[in-house]
This record gives structure tokens, C-alpha cells and sequence, in this order.
């Protein structure tokens, strides 16, 4: 899936922190956990470093196990997965109406690998807002190898705080992105003022379900799991999303856990029991080989201290989702679709 080797995932961990401070970044961003003493509160206040240590952290391991789209995908069965995140991409697509032309912002695009997709199906503009600068490198030259480069670019931002004019975007999306922010109303609203009247946004966004007890030990070590793996300040159950939606000014469409459709799990992925060639890096045994790999790669100097502590957070990350997959008690996938209403007539 990915075109990254071995000593591109190693030269690439820590993305633009310096290789002799990747095991002091790791310290830090791991005290920001609840596995860690961490707590809710310094997440959210922090967020900004928080989420960009672990994307400089993590990046590489990304795309050397997932490719360019780092998102899952409901799937049928004998669909490879990167067949599914394909098509869950034209899904959107295809739910926003694109149409040749328009200018689309995607939020939180990570290496650009969505929006790439997006602007080729659609023939649509799309700019990818991201606070990552390693992540924004690496799309850019991403995006010059598919020759995109003319027609999509990349804007470092805060999605909190866009530097956008108001009514700018003929459509905006997000995908397992909106979940970093500490705050989903003010992310929304910042949504909702650079869309232009009359226009929708749409979201895959990651959410605890009705499911989820916060009493319960067992379900709150999962979230705990799921927060540290994936840089998240906290994870929303989906009625909050709505009620942010609601609270930015937009008229809900529709809404649904696509996961609950899905013929084939969306963690499956995750599964140590599931074995895929095509998607050979992120099985157990890929995982296996990976970790070794690591291990050998930060002993010889190759990768710099602090990765095996980085594939570590992942790997307890993937266990958090495959039992929240499992339980029920977590989604990747809780899709809306919402409009920003027209401006009144005169």
C-alpha cells in the first residue's frame, strides 16, 4: 500500500523534531495520558503540542502500515482495504455534491492522501488544512508526484482558529480528524464561517457510543487505550457531535455509524486473528516483523531513540480499538452530513 521501506519508516520518526530529542518528545507526550497520570484538562489546553508531537512521532509508522489515507473503511467482503478507503472517500464525495471547479477545504488532512482522491474523482480544488509541518512536507511532495500540486495545496493552521475569510469553501470535509479538537463547538463554528451559505460539511468522526459506560473500569481503559495511541484529547459520544453541530448553526442532513452496516469489521485490520497479504504491514505478523525491525534499527543508531516506545503507543492503541470495535462501545466512522443555511432573502 505504501511506498515507504524500511529505513524511510526509521529516517522518518519524529518527523521535524531533532533525532537527539525524539526520546524527550516521547516522555512528554506520553505524560499527557491518562496511562500516564495525564489527565483531560492539560489534554485539552495543550492540544496543539500535544497532537503535533504525535503526528511528528508517528507519521512515519503511518504511512509505511496504511499508505497515504490513514482512516478505516466499512467493507464488503472480498474488498481489499485499500479498495474500501477508496471508496469511503467517493462516498463523500459523493455526499457533498462536488462538482468540477469548486473550491473544497478538507480539515485536518494529514499527508493529503483523501484529498488527493477526492480532487481526482471530483475534479474539484481542494486545500489541506493541517498544524503538522512534517505532515504538510510530506503532501507536498506527495501531491507534486501525482501532479496535483497545481490544483490542491496545504495551508498550516489551526483548525480552532482558520485564517480563512469568512463564506470561502464550496464544501468542507473532515475525515477521523475533528476528534484532536479540544473543543467540537468552536471547531465546528470555525467550519460553519468559512463555508459558504447554503453549503455542507461533512465528517467521519471517531466517538464512544450509547454503548459506552464512563463507570465502567473495563470501558474506560479501552477510551485510555484509544487517547494515547491516536493523540486525542478526549473522545466525544456521538449525541455530543450532534449537539455541537446544532450549537455551531448547522442543519443536521443526516447521520449514522456506518459501522454498523459493515459486512466485513472496520477493525478488522486490527485483528491478530486476521492474516491479508494485501495489507500484509498492519497483521499480527507484519506488527511482529515491524517491531523487531525497530527494535534492531534503534540499537544500531538507524532510528533515533524513543521509536520502540512510539511503536509501543501504537500497537496498545490497536488493541483499544479492536476491543472498542468489538464491544461496540467505540465507532471510527460516525458519519453526518450538515448544512449551513442560506442567507435570508431581502
Amino acid at each position: 500500500m505504501s511506498k515507504l521501506g524500511t529505513l524511510d519508516l526509521a529516517s522518518g520518526v519524529g518527523g521535524k523534531i531533532e533525532k537527539d530529542n525524539v526520546l524527550s518528545a516521547v516522555d512528554k507526550y506520553e505524560k499527557y495520558h491518562v496511562c500516564y497520570g495525564g489527565q483531560e484538562e492539560e489534554r485539552k489546553s495543550n492540544y496543539t503540542d500535544m497532537v503535533n508531537k504525535y503526528y511528528d512521532l508517528v507519521t512515519s509508522f503511518y504511512e509505511y502500515g496504511w499508505g497515504e489515507s490513514f482512516h478505516f473503511a466499512p467493507r464488503w467482503k472480498g474488498e481489499s482495504l485499500k479498495e474500501s478507503i477508496k471508496r469511503h472517500e467517493h462516498f463523500l464525495a459523493l455526499q457533498l455534491a462536488l462538482k468540477r471547479g469548486q473550491k473544497v477545504l478538507d480539515v485536518g488532512c494529514g499527508i493529503g492522501g483523501p484529498l488527493r482522491e477526492i480532487a481526482r474523482f471530483s475534479s474539484v480544488s481542494v486545500t489541506g488544512l493541517n498544524n503538522n509541518e512534517y505532515q504538510i512536507s510530506r503532501g507536498k511532495a506527495l501531491n507534486r508526484i501525482a501532479g496535483l500540486d497545481q490544483t490542491c495545496d496545504f495551508v498550516k493552521a489551526d483548525f480552532m482558529k482558520m485564517p480563512f475569510p469568512d463564506n470561502s469553501f464550496d464544501a468542507v470535509y473532515a475525515i477521523e480528524a475533528t476528534c484532536h479538537a479540544p473543543d467540537a463547538v468552536g471547531c465546528y463554528k470555525e467550519i460553519y464561517r468559512v463555508l459558504k451559505p447554503g453549503q455542507c460539511f461533512a465528517a467521519y468522526e471517531w466517538c464512544m457510543t450509547d454503548g459506552y459506560d464512563p463507570n465502567n473500569e473495563e470501558h474506560q481503559q479501552i477510551k485510555a487505550e484509544i487517547e494515547l495511541g491516536n493523540g486525542l484529547p478526549d473522545i466525544r459520544r456521538t449525541h455530543q457531535c450532534l449537539e455541537a453541530l446544532k450549537q455551531a448553526g448547522f442543519e443536521i442532513v443526516w447521520e449514522k455509524d456506518l459501522a454498523l452496516d459493515s459486512p466485513v469489521p472496520w477493525y478488522l485490520p486490527m485483528d491478530a486473528s486476521h492474516f491479508s497479504l494485501s495489507s500484509f504491514r498492519l497483521t499480527a505478523v507484519g506488527r511482529f516483523f515491524t517491531r523487531n525491525m525497530v527494535k534492531a534499527l534503534e540499537k544500531l543508531g538507524v532510528a533515533p531513540k524513543g521509536s520502540q516506545r512510539v511503536q509501543a503507543f501504537l500497537e496498545k492503541a490497536a488493541e483499544g480499538l479492536l476491543a472498542g470495535g468489538k464491544k461496540e462501545i467505540f465507532t471510527s466512522m460516525y458519519f453526518f452530513l450538515a448544512r449551513k443555511p442560506d442567507l435570508p432573502t431581502q
